[in-house]
């Protein structure tokens, strides 16, 4: 990936290659905000709980393709491969960063 990413965006997507899902601490706030598959999910033992339970589902793999920044929000494409139907499919995350940390991220 040949992009310039925010460090908290850099160590999220390290956390995506892994299953260790204590590591998303060091890039989200305590208080984030997740929008994923029609799901809202606060905070971040419940975010933790959302990862450990999206890999474990879907054992999928991310890929990002491009990034644009636009101050504090960062919208990124990405292929996901996995073990759901249609794979892979390119979804957009929709980042919101506080104070260097993830305090919104939709996946669309």
């Amino acid at each position: 990936m040949d992009m310039i990413l925010p460090p908290s965006l850099v160590a999220y997507l390290n956390s995506e290659a892994t299953t260790d899902v204590e590591s998303l601490a060091t890039c989200f706030a305590a208080d984030a905000v997740v929008h994923d598959e029609g799901r809202v999910i606060r905070g971040l033992d419940a975010i933790k709980a959302w990862k450990k339970d999206a890999k474990a589902k879907y054992q999928y793999t991310v890929h990002p393709l491009d990034a644009v920044q636009d101050q504090a929000t960062v919208t990124m494409r990405a292929r996901l491969s996995g073990t759901f139907p249609g794979s892979p499919i390119e979804v957009t995350y929709r980042f919101v960063l506080v104070n260097d940390k993830i305090a919104l991220l939709e996946i669309r």
